[in-house]
């Protein structure tokens, strides 16, 4: 074996997940294939930010839609670590016509492209990241979209852990809330290791979030159920719902989430990743107009408004702050930053109100000054609005590289002759 990992990044964005991992240990994860495909866009700002930044191996960014990459592509690429930022979307599925060819999930699901890759690629190790809504979602059916993925790694062989992480509470300076998810191979040294221990154990001490993100030893408003998923995935796409909660682990559709807290929350505040004030263009600053305007959009209000088929209703939207505390945190940045919108971030130095510009927001998300230099400034924020945070995935790398060197260390000590 060597010292380092074969790395395929999907939905890569601007790189936030190969950055992470490169920070942790360049020379340990290898990119060996990654993908950024915007459809129906034909300026391709994110891909070609990532391609302007990740250059080694240049032939390996890809930018074209993933359905189209065949399966004999993943099977001879010798992937061992397979990560990505996917969309959330709807994991319904149902049985094929005849019934024995399995099941088929929506065309378009992009879900169903990383469930391919598996398939054909069986890496030891996988880490997504989503929205936190996903646990949740659908309205109507709750938790059913995560019991289907679950369903799913445990098909293929794996095991899981889930975790709901807000940034801030572990050395950040965004309170960004998103679920990772960590599988891996149950034939694994580490797996073996892991199955030795109970589920409490795990989630609160030796699991692979805990030993990373520490937690207080005990659930909030003990909040800490055990569960299993039903055998057969259609069955779960039909009738199955849970109320997941915002961290848990799965071995063989057995699982046990829980509601954890930080142990010793370290946020960072928004003073700490602002610009000077000499470095702050005046375009930046609020008018008078825009100030009336973010008062309004901020504020609380009622207003009546009429539904498509004629029905009255009232929209209530409760206050906010006129500004953020630039002594707390950012708010979760959102795709919509750099418009005048009720969620766009708002502070106030020596008196005059302003935006956060494209390197601040940047910075709320781990990112380099300038990372996302060249595209359109609007799309600047937007890429931020959808990127991950930078430090989170190198406290993971830098994890996972302990794992898989002392994978690597028992399967060489195994192999010496007695």
């Amino acid at each position: 074996m060597s010292n380092q990992l074969n790395v395929v990044e999907l939905f890569a964005g601007v790189g936030g997940f190969r950055l992470g991992l490169e920070t942790a240990d360049k020379s340990f994860f290898k990119t060996v294939w990654a993908n950024q495909w915007e459809p129906s866009k034909k300026a391709q700002h994110a891909f070609d930010c990532y391609a302007s930044h990740f250059k080694e191996g240049i032939n390996s960014n890809s930018n074209t839609d993933i359905s189209e990459v065949e399966d004999s592509f993943f099977q001879q690429l010798n992937i061992n670590f397979l990560v990505g930022g996917f969309p959330c979307q709807d994991y319904s599925v149902a049985r094929s016509l005849s019934g024995e060819q399995g099941i088929h999930g929506k065309k378009g699901v992009l879900f169903w492209e990383i469930k391919r890759i598996l398939e054909n690629s069986n890496p030891n190790y996988v880490l997504l990241e989503n929205v936190d809504r996903l646990i949740k979602s659908p309205a109507k059916q709750r938790g059913r979209d995560f019991a289907v993925m679950l369903a799913t790694f445990r098909d293929l062989g794996y095991i899981v852990e889930w975790r709901v992480i807000n940034a801030s509470e572990y050395g950040n300076a965004q309170r960004r809330r998103r679920v990772f998810i960590f599988a891996y191979k149950k034939n694994l040294g580490y797996a073996q290791q892991q199955m030795s221990l109970t589920k409490e154990e795990l989630l609160f001490k030796d699991g692979f979030f805990a030993r990373i993100f520490p937690v207080k030893d005990k659930a909030f408003k003990g909040r800490n159920i055990p569960d299993e998923l039903p055998t057969d995935i259609v069955k779960i796409s039909e009738e199955y719902s849970f109320n997941f909660h915002t961290a848990g682990i799965m071995i063989d559709g057995f699982f046990q989430t829980m509601q954890p807290e930080a142990k010793e929350p370290q946020p960072v505040p928004l003073n700490k990743i602002l610009l000077p004030e000499v470095e702050i263009e005046e375009e930046y600053y609020l008018t008078e107009a825009e100030v009336e305007k973010f008062s309004y959009l901020r504020g609380s209000k009622k207003i009546e408004r009429t539904s498509a088929d004629g029905h009255k209703y009232i929209y209530a939207e409760g206050g906010m702050s006129p500004v953020d505390d630039i002594n707390l945190p950012g708010r979760t940045m959102l795709t919509s930053e750099g418009s005048v919108n009720r969620s766009t971030h708002i502070v106030e130095v020596n008196g005059r109100k302003r935006y956060l510009t494209p390197i601040e927001c940047e910075r709320l998300n781990g990112f380099e000054d300038n990372w996302t230099e060249g595209m359109p400034k609007r799309m600047r924020y937007f890429c931020m609005g959808n990127a991950l945070v930078v430090n989170l995935i190198r406290d993971m790398g830098n994890r996972i590289k302990e794992i898989e060197l002392e994978e690597q260390n028992k399967s060489t000590q195994s192999k010496v002759p007695m």
